[in-house]
């Protein structure tokens, strides 16, 4: 039987580029479309070889804003893996939505291709704020983009949300889960607001008190946490919701140190000890894939002590946590200077574990970024010293800071290992 891998699919295009956005995408530059469409293709069919080692079980298009890009294309691209990449019948195919850009038509066309997930951008639900941070719709466009997607046979859509902008309440956040919640999406995703130097919200709100702090951004965490989970969604990473059975395979590959691979300018892989990225600029990743010369930009072999770290690092942003039998066969690592510190955190309410695994409360979530740090000292010197890192979680547990986000935190992984600088 073959390994499962996971393909991700850049699309940098935008119709507008959001305030807070600091992904690697670009408004106006439409006319460049058919020559990254060429480009795209060109490298996903010289890829084709090595994709078929593998049965592919998760496809992502992300963006950018794969929807502005359009269903024709998109088709294309799946259609291109369809042939070459032993895609799986029950693959997860996502694409990433805005409600400005989805129409039924569009959407139809997406489902009779295959796709079978949506993750659709809708952020907020009160107009004012919408268009504050820059997005092109309103709540009522995304409640009738969510309606059309439904009547086009999506029975799988996931709902972005942000926390924490500007003169936002707890009380406004409560509405907005309410609101989100009235519509039975089967994923929730939600992010606290974080201001990245050079988009236009950093200037205009860096240390302003319009915006929540850290205290107010934790609060409003917790209690979409909790409030979910009333709803019936299970909490299973840091940021992300589902009904049963709706987690995203896609998402979990990251944080289960599976196999996947990324296609596009910025896109990263990770197969099997090795992990690369591609140029992060649309024209050079054009010109290069057209003239066959190397589009690599970071690549490195991955050992085992750094795997090793990777996985607490990952697997304890989960909701399903670390077991003894998982950690020792991926890590060749003492498990009782784990085990001692996780011990410790149950004591504090930081952790606890389920059907013999291990993972963060909501509390121990809200300090994730220190427990980890904590851990991998453990994992590191072979022991758990108490006193010393006690003191330093419950000073974090004082002063809460948010945990960090995907990219986030896959940004400042690369930037250790490799000394690259993400965006």
């Amino acid at each position: 039987m073959k390994p499962r891998l996971g393909i991700y699919i850049h699309i940098p295009f935008c119709a507008g580029k959001c305030s807070y956005c600091d992904f690697y995408s670009l408004a106006g530059c439409d006319n460049m479309m058919p020559e990254y469409q060429k480009a795209l293709l060109a490298h996903i069919a010289e890829s084709a070889p090595g994709i078929k080692n593998y049965e592919v079980d998760s496809i992502y298009f992300g963006g950018g804003t794969p929807s502005y890009y359009g269903a024709e294309r998109i088709g294309e691209v799946f259609d291109l893996l369809k042939r070459n990449g032993n895609v799986r019948l029950d693959a997860e195919v996502t694409v990433e939505c805005n409600p400005d850009s989805m129409n039924p038509e569009m959407l139809k066309a997406l489902r009779q291709e295959g796709v079978n997930r949506l993750s659709v951008g809708v952020q907020a639900t009160n107009n004012d704020l919408l268009k504050l941070i820059g997005r092109r719709h309103n709540f009522q466009q995304a409640v009738k983009a969510f309606s059309d997607a439904r009547k086009a046979g999506f029975d799988n859509i996931s709902l972005d949300l942000i926390y924490g902008l500007p003169s936002q309440t707890k009380s406004d956040w409560a509405e907005t889960l309410s609101r989100i919640v009235e519509l039975h999406p089967e994923h929730i995703s939600c992010y606290g607001l974080k201001l990245e130097p050079g988009t236009k919200m950093y200037e205009d709100y860096y240390g302003s008190p319009i915006l929540p702090d850290d205290d107010e951004q934790a609060d409003m965490y917790s209690y979409a946490a909790e409030m979910l989970e009333r709803y019936g969604y299970r909490q299973y990473e840091i940021s992300n919701f589902s009904a049963p059975g709706f987690e995203s395979r896609h998402n979990l590959k990251y944080w289960n140190l599976d196999d996947y691979m990324g296609f596009g300018p910025g896109a990263h892989s990770c197969v099997g000890s090795l992990r690369y990225s591609f140029v992060k600029d649309l024209k050079q990743y054009i010109s290069r894939v057209t003239r066959k010369v190397s589009i690599v930009d970071e690549y490195e072999k991955v050992d085992p002590l750094e795997r090793a770290v990777e996985y607490i690092m990952l697997a304890m942003r989960t909701s399903r946590g670390i077991s003894r039998e998982d950690y020792v066969s991926r890590c060749q690592c003492d498990w009782q200077p784990i085990i001692r510190v996780l011990r410790a955190f149950a004591e504090k309410g930081w952790a606890e574990e389920t059907d013999g695994r291990w993972h963060f409360t909501v509390p121990g979530f809200l300090i994730s970024n220190t427990l980890i740090g904590i851990l991998l000292e453990a994992q590191a010197n072979g022991r758990a010293e108490y006193t010393p890192w006690v003191d330093r979680a419950e000073e974090a547990e004082k002063k809460i800071s948010l945990p960090k986000g995907e990219d986030e935190l896959f940004a400042e992984m690369y930037e250790e290992k490799t000394g690259a600088h993400e965006a």
